[in-house]
Formats: structure tokens, sequence, C-alpha cells
């Protein structure tokens, strides 16, 4: 057992291979006072964080048992319907590329709290709009506005932590965020029983500004006035730009980005496929869901808890992919009636694998890419969630261009993705190959190590022994 104050984890030796050792941490993330209250604050900045990184989920799958009641209420095809999911997404990924950078520059709890209040107003005017064209653009702000908790909570992870730490509390931030998307589903199809699909989002506003309250509270600055970029936002998207020169960053940004599209194609077609093809309640759909969401958390446990540190994370992340491909292939055989009449089990089982199967690959990604930088935290957090998101908004039309009643453009967006995912990991990252490790450790801003284990890493700033 590591004595208290070290973390064990796995170090690169000179041969490329990894032995487990003890390494001396931890120290003050970056010796401020911030960081320190952040140290004594615990397991609430935790589940702070965690519901930062859940607000897309939030916004996104309280609404979706309400989808086929938004057709019906605004008089409107389901196509046109999804361009709600659409605008929120494509809002999400702008909003985080003037955030990241943003932050980088002003600190990160400035643009947080400013992105949260606009973030709530949004969220209220979604409640009360009068058509389909008003809630597309209200659900716009929502994600413009709504940005800034996702990219600000990935760079107050990468201002705290380095290494297969930073890995591992990408997954325990799983572990709270994964509760969205088994609460929030279940939560939408309660409140459909009760009032329509506008009440939805009047709970999604009161969670929001009770969200602001505690982040107002209780989350320190944790980026201190010399770490930050004096010559402004321009210097900061100058910053991206060497981000994506970097070969290795843009592989694992490309595969984060096409995972979550794959994942999002279920997000998106999903309450059409089990309700309108298969006929289950709104209920139903949300009991799925939620099951779905079950198995994304406890993969990113086991991903958390027992393979980081002992696997490397390239393997991991290839497994991850491996389960989407096949689960998108079972899918596409299934809904093109390649393996003759299916009922709703079976394909409620692909989904689940599929949907798991995320569980090792976001934050396996979110960790791999952001080791290869430390000065540009808000920015490689800004291209990291940008990616995934506005791929996301390109393919939710796409997976109901033939309607309401067929599976089929879901099945083949996601394993379309998977396979472009695939493809960008082995193309650019080349996992094989050790090269790449020592190209991330030489190149200027890098982390001290940006390979799955390096020395000297930050503990978590709640293991204090």
């Amino acid at each position: 057992m590591p004595e208290p104050g070290r973390t064990t984890h796995d170090d690169e030796g000179p041969d490329g291979h990894r032995s487990r050792s003890d390494a001396a941490v931890p120290r003050a993330p970056r010796s401020t006072a911030g960081a320190t209250e952040v140290r004594g604050a615990g397991l609430l900045v935790t589940f702070l964080l965690g519901g930062l990184t859940a607000t897309p989920q939030l916004a996104m799958d309280m609404y979706l048992p309400s989808l086929p009641k938004v057709t019906a209420s605004l008089h409107a095809p389901a196509a046109i319907v999804q361009l709600t999911l659409t605008g929120c997404l494509a809002g999400m990924a702008l909003g985080q590329l003037l955030v990241g950078p943003m932050s980088d520059r002003w600190g990160r709890r400035r643009p947080l709290l400013a992105g949260l209040v606009v973030y709530v107003v949004a969220t209220a005017l979604c409640a009360i709009a009068p058509s389909v064209a008003a809630l597309v653009a209200f659900r716009l702000v929502q994600g413009l506005a709504g940005a800034a908790g996702i990219v600000i909570a990935r760079a107050v992870v990468r201002d705290l932590y380095e290494g297969v730490a930073m890995a591992r509390f990408f997954s325990t931030l799983m572990l709270v965020s994964g509760f969205a998307p088994i609460a929030a589903p279940l939560i939408g199809g309660q409140i459909l029983r009760l009032t329509d699909w506008r009440g939805v989002f009047v709970v999604l506003a009161l969670t929001g500004a009770a969200l602001t309250e505690l982040v107002s509270v209780k989350l320190p600055e944790t980026l201190p006035v010399h770490a930050r970029h004096g010559g402004g936002v321009g210097e900061a998207l100058r910053g991206m730009r060497t981000l994506l020169a970097d070969r290795v960053f843009a592989g694992y940004t490309i595969a984060g980005g096409f995972a979550f599209a794959a994942l999002f194609a279920y997000i998106s077609a999903s309450p059409f496929v089990i309700q309108e093809i298969y006929g289950a309640s709104p209920q139903t759909f949300s009991a799925l869901f939620g099951l779905n969401a079950v198995g994304l958390m406890a993969v990113g446990q086991i991903n958390g808890k027992v393979l980081v540190g002992r696997v490397d994370l390239d393997k991991v992340l290839a497994a991850g992919l491996a389960a989407a491909t096949l689960a998108g292939t079972a899918l596409l055989l299934m809904s093109t009636g390649a393996l003759g009449g299916t009922g709703l089990v079976p394909t409620a089982a692909a989904l689940f694998v599929l949907v798991s199967s995320m569980g090792l690959t976001m934050p396996t990604t979110q960790a791999l890419a952001l080791m290869r930088t430390r000065r540009d935290a808000g920015a490689a957090s800004a291209l990291l969630g940008m990616s995934s998101f506005l791929i996301a908004a390109v393919v939710s039309p796409l997976v109901g261009i033939a309607g309401e009643h067929s599976a089929v453009p879901m099945a083949v967006v996601q394993l379309v993705a998977a396979l472009v995912a695939v493809a960008a990991f082995v193309a650019l990252c080349r996992p094989w190959s050790g090269r790449a490790k020592a190209e991330g450790r030489n190149r200027p801003g890098a982390s001290p190590a940006t390979a799955d284990g390096p020395a000297g890493h930050q503990a978590h700033p709640h293991s204090r022994g």
C-alpha cells in the first residue's frame, strides 16, 4: 500500500515499457491559494466539476423523452425538431472555442460564472418559445453559454492534475456526470406526466441557477495570474494552431470527436427508434436510457479504478473503439433485416454495448490529448469539446433523414463514426510507436511527461492520506 501522501502510477522506462512505482506527490497545484481551497473543499468540488461536465447531458437528456411531443405541439416534422438538438450542440461547440482561450487569459471563474448566468436565462426562454424556430434559436444561445461549464471544468482538471492522476480523475468525473443521464430522462419522463415539454426547461433553468450559486461560492480560481496568457485571446488562438499542428493531439481529438458522434447519434435517434419503431412508452425509453448510462458509468469506473495505471492508455482506448465498432456493425445488420426480425431487446443490448464503450473512450481521449500540453489547457480543452460537439451537430440531422420509422440512418452514422475514430487513432496517434510519446515530451509547453505514466504528477487534491 502506498504511504500517505503518495500515489502509485506507471512510469515509462527508457525502453518504452512501464513499471509500477511510487512517486512522491502531492504538491500544491501551482502553489495558489485557490488550489489550496480546492484541496480543502474535497468531495463537493468533485461534484461541482462533475455537474459542470454534466451540463450537456442535462440540457439534452431531460428533453429527449419530450421530442415526439414537441413535434406535435409545434406542428413540425421530426427532422426539424431534431434541429433543436443540433442548435444546442452547435452552440456548445462554438462556445467552447471562445470560452477556452478566454479562460487562459482571464482565469477560470469569471468566464464560467458569466456563461452559467446566460445559460439559465436562455433555458428559461426555451420554456416560453412560441415556435420551433424560436426554440432552435434559444437552444443555440443555451449551448453557447453552457459551453463555459464544459470547457472550463476540463481546464480546471488540467490545472490540478498530471498524467495517470488526470486520467483517473476524468473517470471519477464520469461517475458524477454519468448520474445525469440516469436521472435526467427519468425525471423528464415523470415531468411529462405532470405537464408538457415546457416544464422540462423550467426544471433545467432551476437546476442551472442552483449550480451557478454553488460555483460562485465553492469553486475558487485555479489558474494564477502568472500562468495566464499575457498577450490576450489572440495569443491563445495561436496556441490552438500549435496544438492542431501536433499530429498526435489531432489524432486523439478526432478519435474522441467521432466516438462522441456515435454516442450522439444514439442520443438523437433513440427516442424515435425506441418509442416510434418499437412502441415503447416514454417511461420505458427513460428506463432503457438510464440503464445505458449505468453501463457507461460502470465501465468508466472500471477504467479509472482498475485499468488506468495497469494497462497502457492507448490499449484502453483501442478496446473502447473496438467495442463501439462491433456494436455499430450489429445495429446496422439488425436495422437492415440482415439478421431477420429482431425486437427491442437485441437492439437495446447492442445500444448498451455502444454506450458503455464510451466509458473507455471519452475519459481516455481527453486525458491523452491534454497530456500533450500544459500552458494552453483552456485552448486544448476547447478544441476537444468543439470538435466533439461540432461533429455531433453535423450528424444529428442525418439520423432522422429517413423519417421516424427507420433505424438504418442511426446505425449507419454510428458505424461510420466509429470507423473514422479508429482510422484517426491508428493513422495519427500510431499507438504502436513510442516515438510519438517522445515527440510529445519534447514539445514546448508540454507536460513534464506526456506518456501515460508521468513522473511527479500531481495528486488528486482529495487524496491527502
